[in-house]
């Protein structure tokens, strides 16, 4: 069965009686101004005001295939089961049905419509911690399902939990989540192997299992205080769509199947290597055949290599298939990769970094010994990634340990960071009079936004000209149009009471004692300044940052006008505002 037999059967079956649900477009693999996320990464990304509680304009049963890339996952391709690009089936409850439904919903999809045996899947559910109770509920349904008590495994809170920021503890004010019911299959003839640890389970990475679905019960937000339950109990289910067609094919490789058939044969021509025969060479085709498949997607969503967000990551897994390829081939050019792919941008850059990877293996080639001063050279000047380096100091019987390369790598950002001091200017265009005011009117609009609509605004990026401002900053539906002007209020009364505006250096610890937000802290330092917006005893506003500023309220000479209120991603809203004289 092929991954678009799946997909069709996947859907038909959520939009039929008596589930229902309405399907909803898959979203671009970029989301149009949304700050808080390089790429789209599941389907629930879009979904976040919904399971809010914003109201959807198809109803409270969705369902899709969303294409997705995971950057977290780069670094883990080459095994049988992880890739960076591939697609996710979801189907989404909003306030409406929930485990007693869902978790009878995708067992049948598997078990009927799919026919996988009921005895090769596995299932997990929530242990509990401090804050949330064990999933008895989901158990139970299991159970009742017909799933054998040694087939339920409970997993605590770094398994079966999710939410965008990972555990309970890690979830910001605002972040939803809530316990998860994960779905194994066990493969045929996949024997437990013991590096992975004495004992097998269906979280075991030896390959035995694989991971094909997971139940999110979206239950929770989080608050200053603790979890709280949200206004509706939400149903997240993501599975992913290769995963499931080599259960339903009872292969552990998904590299085995056609989406990914072509590229690896391309792979094994031009090389003269043989998929399968060598862990090595097996592994680095995966790479290829994953990251370039990638990249065919980021290009055809008109993305190219840069050295920025989204063109950064296309441009490391070009480069580091380009890798992997000379490793294979001995060396590799675009007229090579010319058989893979015919996407221009692609191959413009195996072009230049060929090139370039040529030039750096002559470099390496003089070296009398690679220790990591000299991996960090060949990194920033070659573009060479350290595991390459470690393979060729092998070769010269050389041993390099990483932690010298990150060592030698801290050491120049913090250059960096030293000469670089003071030129960051906190969204700044300009540092002009005029932006200076604004960029104190941010204070103030951050500190109004959050005692207008809670303590969950946090902000989330900023932009000022000498014109205007442009803030960002989480909440979950638009500002009416009251809750705008008790904000414009706010700000305006603290203007006119001209509070002045005085800054101190503290750590970054101390500063958070004494009150002060900070949400961008990998920008700073050990020693970071903070403003302080009214008296020490009675302020209005407290905030990490690096300037500037205004030495008092009143040199602002004029009222806050907020201009336009907008969304600018998933749970991210966008205001405008300008000074009016």
């Amino acid at each position: 069965m092929t991954t678009d037999e799946i997909k069709k059967k996947y859907l038909d079956f959520f939009t039929s009686s008596p589930r229902d649900h309405k399907q909803i477009p898959s979203a671009s693999l970029v989301l149009e101004n949304d700050p808080t996320t390089l790429f789209t990464s599941a389907g629930m990304q879009p979904l976040v005001p919904y399971l809010l509680g914003e109201p959807h304009p198809l109803g409270k049963r969705l369902v899709n295939s969303q294409p997705s890339i995971r950057t977290q996952d780069i670094e883990e391709i080459g095994d049988s089961r992880h890739t960076t690009y591939f697609e996710m089936l979801g189907n989404w409850s909003l306030g409406d049905y929930f485990k007693k439904e869902q978790i009878p919903w995708i067992w049948e999809f598997l078990t009927e419509v799919l026919a996988l045996p009921p005895k090769k899947l596995y299932v997990s559910v929530f242990a509990g911690n401090g804050d949330v109770p064990r999933d008895e509920e989901s158990y139970k349904i299991w159970r009742k399902l017909g799933v054998a008590s040694d087939h339920i495994f409970a997993y605590g809170e770094d398994k079966n939990w999710w939410s965008r920021a990972g555990t309970p503890a890690q979830m910001p004010a605002g972040e939803i989540g809530g316990p998860t019911s994960e779905i194994f299959y066990e493969f045929t003839g996949v024997a437990h192997n013991k590096k992975f640890g004495n004992e097998c389970h269906p979280n075991c990475d030896c390959g035995r299992f694989m991971e094909i679905g997971n139940s999110v019960f979206m239950v929770y937000k989080k608050t200053n205080r603790a979890l709280e339950e949200l206004p509706n109990k939400n149903v997240d289910f993501g599975g992913g769509l290769e995963r499931i067609t080599a259960a339903v094919n009872d292969d552990p490789d998904i590299f085995h199947l056609p989406v990914f058939g072509e590229i690896v044969k391309h792979i094994e021509d031009l090389s003269g290597k043989k998929y399968g025969k060598s862990e090595k060479e097996t592994q680095a085709m995966r790479i290829v055949a994953d990251h370039m498949r990638a990249a065919v997607a980021m290009a055809q969503e008109g993305l190219e290599p840069s050295n920025k967000l989204q063109g950064y990551i296309m441009r490391r897994l070009i480069r580091r298939s380009v890798v992997k390829m000379n490793t294979l081939m001995g060396k590799t050019t675009a007229t090579d990769f010319g058989k893979i792919t015919q996407t221009k941008p692609i191959l413009n850059e195996v072009d230049r970094f060929s090139k370039t990877l040529q030039k750096g293996l002559r470099e390496f080639e003089k070296l009398p010994k690679v220790d990591g001063e000299a991996a960090f050279n060949l990194y920033q000047t070659y573009g060479f990634p350290l595991e390459l380096t470690l393979e060729l100091a092998h070769e010269k019987g050389q041993k390099l340990d990483p932690k010298d390369f990150k060592e030698a790598f801290k050491k120049h950002q913090e250059m960096s960071r030293t000469q670089s001091a003071g030129k960051f200017k906190g969204g700044l265009a300009d540092v002009g009079g005029e932006t200076t005011k604004l960029h104190t009117v941010t204070h103030l609009l951050h500190a109004a936004l959050r005692r207008v609509l809670g303590n969950h605004v946090s902000q989330k990026g900023s932009n000022i000209t000498a014109s205007r401002l442009r803030f960002d900053f989480t909440h979950h539906s638009p500002l009416t149009s009251e809750e705008i002007q008790k904000v414009e209020n706010l700000i305006n009364d603290q203007i006119k009471k001209s509070l002045p505006v005085s800054y101190a250096m503290m750590s970054l610890k101390e500063a958070k004692a004494a009150g002060a937000l900070a949400f961008f802290t990998e920008r700073y330092g050990d020693k970071v300044k903070v403003y302080t917006i009214g008296d020490d005893d009675s302020w209005f506003s407290r905030e990490v940052c690096g300037g500037p500023h205004v030495t008092n309220l009143s040199e602002i000479k004029g009222r806050v006008k907020i201009t336009k209120e907008k969304s600018a991603s998933a749970g991210v809203r966008r205001v405008y505002a300008k000074i009016i004289t």
